[in-house]
Parts: C-alpha cells; sequence; structure tokens
C-alpha cells in the first residue's frame, strides 16, 4: 500500500489528512515531531511527505533538508497557516514538490497527493536517458547523426575551404548562426575576425549604418564618424542573418560589395576596399519573394553561391534523444543542477513526440523550463511545460469514441494467439491485463471521464481507478485514450 508521512504539530491537521487520504486508499502516519518525521521517513520509506514550516523547536526548511540527504527523489509538500510570500519562495526553491496554505482544502490535497505519488513512482523508474559523463560539450559544436544532418555535414566540408558566398536557409531555431561559424573555422580565414548581424533586429536606416558605417553629419544624431562591419572585418567573415529583411536600398549596396568589394559610408563619397567572404541565412522563401518582386534577383544569385539546407528538429529523428542529452548537461551545468540524474521513460516519450515548432532553439528552452520545475533528480512529465504535455501523447497511444473502438484487444482468443507465438512466459498475468484495462477504459468512456460514478459502476475504491489510469497511461480529456 502506498504510505504518506504527515509532519504536523497539531494533531488535528494530521487526522484530517489521513481520513481524507484513506478514501483512496493511502496509508497516513501522521507525527507531530521532526525527528519522528526524519524517524518515520527512514523506517517507512513513504511515496510522500506532507511537512508543516513552522514546527517546534525548528524549521520545516531545514527538515526538508535532512530529508533530502535521506531520500532525494521523496516528493515534500508544504503545509504552512502564514501567508508570508518568502517562506513560499525558499520552499519552492529548496525543491518543493509544491506549497499549501491552512486552511486545507482536502479535495484539492488529494488530487496533489496522487501527482505526487505518480511522480514518485516514475522517478523511481530507471531513467531513459541518462545525464551523460565525460568532457562537457562545446558550445558551438554541432550535435546530429541523422541522414539530414550528415548531408549539411559533408556540404559545410566541401564549401568551408572556397572563398564563396553560401546561403543557409532553415526553420527559425534549426542553428543557421551554428552552421556560418562552421564555416569560418573550417576556412583560411580562420585566423580573422568573424561578425554577425540580424538584418531584422535593425531598421532600415541603421542597418545600412551598421553595416558600411557612416560620416560625420550624414544624419541627425551622427556627431562622428563610425566604421561599419564590411570595414571593420577586412580580411575576414561577416555572417548576415535573416537576409530577407533587408530593404531595397541595403540590398542594391550589398550586392554592389559583393561584385566589386567596395562601398561608401552612409553620407559619404570616397570608395573604400574591403576583403570579407558573406555567409548569409533565412528562413523565408527567397524564391518567391523574388517573384513578388520584394528581394533582388540579381542579389539572390549572388548570395546563392552554394546553399545549405538545414532540416527542421522534426525530420531529424533520432537526433531528438541526442540533443536532448546535450541540452541536459548544459542546462543542468548553467543552473548548477548536479543532481540530475536524467529523463523518465514517460517524459522521453513525449518529449520525442512533441513537432517541436521553434526547433533546437525551442528544444534548450524547455529543457532549462522542465530543470526549473522538477524537484527531483529524475525530469518527469509534470516538469514539462504544459505546451509539451498538452500537445502530444505517448508514442504508440490511441484515441478513441466513446463507441465499440476501444483501442485494446477486446478479441481475447486474437491477443492469446499472438501472445502463445511470442513464446510468451506469462499468458496469465498479461490476459487479465488486458481485460482489466478493456474494463477500465469501457466504463471511463460511458462515464465520460468521471472517476467517481466509475468506481461506484465497477465496484472498487477511486483509489484503485486512479492507480490504474496511471499504470495504464490512461489519458482523460475530452475524449478517452489508453497506451496499446
Amino acid at each position: 500500500m502506498t504510505h504518506v508521512v504527515v509532519i504536523d504539530d497539531d494533531r488535528s491537521v494530521g487526522e484530517m489528512i489521513r481520513r481524507s487520504l484513506a478514501r483512496i486508499d493511502l496509508n497516513v502516519m501522521s507525527v507531530t515531531k521532526a525527528d519522528d518525521g526524519l524517524a518515520a521517513v527512514r523506517n517507512e520509506t513513504p511515496d510522500v511527505v506532507l511537512l508543516d514550516i513552522m514546527l517546534p523547536g525548528t524549521s520545516g526548511l531545514d527538515v526538508f533538508r535532512k530529508i533530502r540527504e535521506i531520500d532525494r527523489k521523496l516528493p515534500i509538500i508544504f503545509i504552512t497557516a502564514g501567508s508570508d510570500s518568502s517562506t513560499a519562495i525558499k520552499a519552492m526553491q529548496l525543491g518543493g514538490f509544491d506549497y499549501v496554505t491552512k486552511p486545507l482544502d482536502l479535495p484539492a490535497l488529494s488530487d496533489l497527493v496522487e501527482k505526487a505519488i505518480a511522480t514518485r513512482r516514475m522517478m523511481n523508474t530507471p531513467v531513459a536517458l541518462h545525464m551523460s559523463d565525460g568532457p562537457f560539450p562545446d558550445s558551438e559544436s554541432f550535435v546530429g547523426r541523422s541522414p539530414a544532418m550528415l548531408e549539411v555535414f559533408k556540404a559545410i566540408g566541401r564549401v568551408a575551404a572556397q572563398n564563396v558566398p553560401v546561403l543557409i536557409r532553415g526553420e527559425s531555431g534549426t542553428g543557421k548562426e551554428l552552421v556560418a561559424r562552421a564555416l569560418y573555422q573550417n576556412s583560411a580565414r580562420s585566423g580573422e575576425c568573424f561578425m554577425a548581424v540580424n538584418c531584422a533586429a535593425l531598421p532600415d536606416a541603421l542597418l545600412e549604418s551598421e553595416l558600411f558605417g557612416h560620416e560625420k553629419g550624414a544624419f541627425t544624431g551622427a556627431d562622428r564618424q563610425r566604421i561599419g562591419k564590411f570595414e571593420a572585418c577586412n580580411g575576414g567573415t561577416i555572417f548576415l542573418d535573416e537576409i530577407g529583411d533587408m530593404s531595397p536600398l541595403v540590398q542594391g549596396k550589398v550586392l554592389r560589395l559583393l561584385q566589386q568589394q567596395e562601398f561608401e559610408r552612409v553620407g559619404g563619397n570616397k570608395t573604400i576596399k574591403t576583403d570579407v567572404r558573406v555567409i548569409t541565412a533565412t528562413n523565408l522563401d527567397l524564391d518567391q519573394m523574388v517573384i513578388d518582386g520584394e528581394f533582388r534577383e540579381d542579389l539572390f544569385y549572388r548570395l546563392n553561391g552554394i546553399t545549405i539546407n538545414l532540416p527542421p528538429l522534426r525530420n531529424r529523428g533520432d537526433d531528438v534523444s541526442l540533443l536532448l542529452e546535450y541540452y541536459l548537461r548544459v542546462c543542468a551545468a548553467e543552473l548548477n543542477r548536479k543532481d540530475c540524474e536524467g529523463i523518465s521513460p514517460e517524459a522521453l516519450e513525449l518529449l520525442k513526440a512533441y513537432p517541436w515548432p521553434g526547433n533546437v532553439r525551442e528544444m534548450q528552452s524547455i529543457v532549462r523550463q522542465a530543470l526549473m520545475n522538477s524537484t527531483g533528480p529524475v525530469i518527469v512529465p509534470s516538469f514539462l511545460p504544459l505546451e509539451v504535455s498538452s500537445a502530444t501523447k505517448p508514442k504508440g497511444t490511441a484515441e478513441f469514441s466513446t463507441g465499440n473502438n476501444t483501442g485494446v484487444p477486446s478479441d481475447l482468443a486474437a491477443f492469446v494467439n499472438r501472445r502463445l507465438e511470442a513464446e510468451s512466459r506469462d499468458l496469465y498475468a498479461e490476459t487479465l491485463e488486458q481485460m482489466e484495462r478493456y474494463l477500465i477504459t469501457r466504463v471511463l468512456q460511458a462515464t465520460e471521464g468521471n472517476q467517481t460514478k466509475a468506481s461506484e459502476i465497477l465496484g472498487i475504491t477511486r483509489g484503485k481507478i486512479r492507480d490504474r489510469v496511471n499504470l495504464f497511461q490512461i489519458s482523460l480529456d475530452t475524449t478517452v485514450s489508453v497506451e496499446e
């Protein structure tokens, strides 16, 4: 049976919690002293601890630290009668699972405890993606071995040493600047400077000045001469990101520079010679922009000496796992999360099924958020941002309506035959599990996900329903789904 330990000096609080959680088949042990609570954690190996912040002679925060030394995967829910925001902030900083205030909302507390129990079970499952050891990864290194990325690496190798313009195309967040830096680092200009300019981040007038410089008095506020990027980067490589956002005026000046390696500063008439390699990138459809007259055709052909197409993350297959492992290490180091062990199987399935509209840049953000949300050493689904957990379901799940299509083997004979052919050595248990999965899922469909009604129909406790929902990974949304 699942065990819960309550550490609160108010006996009535412990008794209220015990009665409330007993309704969902949870065994509650209530103590009033910190030492007794620590002993219970050691001896009872509970699944959840409810800990009062204000205890006689000590602070619940100090008790929390001692519990963490005993079991760092144990979810701890703080309870307090106070309203001091700094206490709540400190409790969550330490890694508390959640924070509730008195008077307690017992139904809500029951749901919170069940959520903590599910988290505990997933944390105790061996992680599917470990925090790797070895040398710390380079922040500018490429991670990937999918066929699409191997083509990118080969293209970089072929063109890096050639002094020709390169156009990098791909969705936002795919790592276009990393490609530009790889081209620079593997070129004959690697000993010279590298400069990056985001053309979409600056207004037209400022972009022109940023790239070509300006003379004193060229415009209001130009109180001195300024050297532009093309002049400062003489002999090196300049990377122009979001090239499709350039105005026609700037496009014309860039075209002249590419053709003749010369330009004039804004407000000047002196021709300046320069020697720069130009690498550009865009997430826009330049071909269509040329057709629509929004981008100069002659400049497009000049920039397009060779094109490198970066694939979106959703098309990179197993690279998702490699990148998750990479960013887990990077972000854990940034956030000083040395205790992180890895990602649970359930969370990894969600992450692998997610479409990643923001690509690699979004992945880094999501991994960082998951680490900040985590209250233990293993990342489980509840720690992931809402857009991941709500947008996807674990691989292998099936949606089904309130009809007879259940997504489970209702043809029992066919199921048994398949398992016999597979030479199963646990057919009795497997068959019972399939029957139970079908029965509970079908009743939940009939009750539209109402677990209280389902428990009445089935003649079992609501706690057992919740247990089976977690075990079978039944999703209770507008439709009911279950892992096949």
